[in-house]
């Protein structure tokens, strides 16, 4: 498991995504964001599957910050959960 500079756990979950449609041009479906960690995205046929893919992206790239010796961000806006 990863950790933030402050020792809280890094969780995908807790960042706020952006999804964008994809042109035609571009293959169509999603392409999803996350703008606290640069460069991290993911993409696919729907919103909730691009959300997936870039939240498995997260974690992909939180590794290779710790392997870069970088720390990870904390989620400038984290995410509200709502209960079911």
């Amino acid at each position: 498991m990863y950790r933030h500079a402050d020792g809280s756990a890094f969780r995908p979950e807790a960042y706020s995504v952006t999804v964008t449609p994809l042109s035609d041009d571009d293959g169509g479906g999603f392409l999803a964001t996350i703008s606290d960690l640069p460069g991290c995205m993911g993409d696919g046929e729907t919103e909730m599957e691009a959300i997936a893919d870039v939240r498995s992206a997260a974690l992909a790239w939180a590794e290779g910050a710790v392997e870069d010796g970088e720390e990870l961000p904390l989620p400038t806006s984290p995410v509200q959960e709502a209960a079911e």
